[in-house]
């Protein structure tokens, strides 16, 4: 199943490790970068995706921010927030706007959980 994820996180490392154990595990899916949540928000506009991987801590708006205005544009996509920020009070907020929480570091486990938000 190919499936367009849109990976938002403002650390270029952090897209390029996650792309990299995405593009392992599941080749056939087509990866778009954002490094900001504004920019995330443009590319949502213009392009469509069907899976986002949403930093938390990011220059400008954070990641539950982006995340729910991007849900204005894309009801119906999953998004999971990543983070290293593992405060229960973060995830309750981010489970409680309705969408996925992945702690990091990045791993193989972590892109198992974001592939099965999409079904894959």
């Amino acid at each position: 199943m190919s499936i367009r994820l849109l990976i938002v996180d403002d650390s270029r490392m952090s897209r390029l490790i996650l792309q990299g154990l995405v593009a392992q595990a599941h080749p056939d899916w087509t990866i778009v970068h954002a490094s900001s949540g504004e920019e995330a928000l443009q590319l949502a506009q213009s392009q469509p995706v069907d899976l986002v991987s949403m930093d938390f801590n990011m220059h400008g708006m954070n990641g539950l921010e982006a995340a729910l205005a991007l849900r204005k544009i894309l009801p119906n996509v999953p998004i999971a927030i990543l983070t290293a920020n593992v405060q229960s009070v973060l995830q309750e907020r981010i489970e409680e706007a309705g969408m996925a929480f992945i702690a990091k570091p990045i791993t193989a486990a972590a892109v198992a959980q974001l592939a099965a938000l999409a079904g894959a």
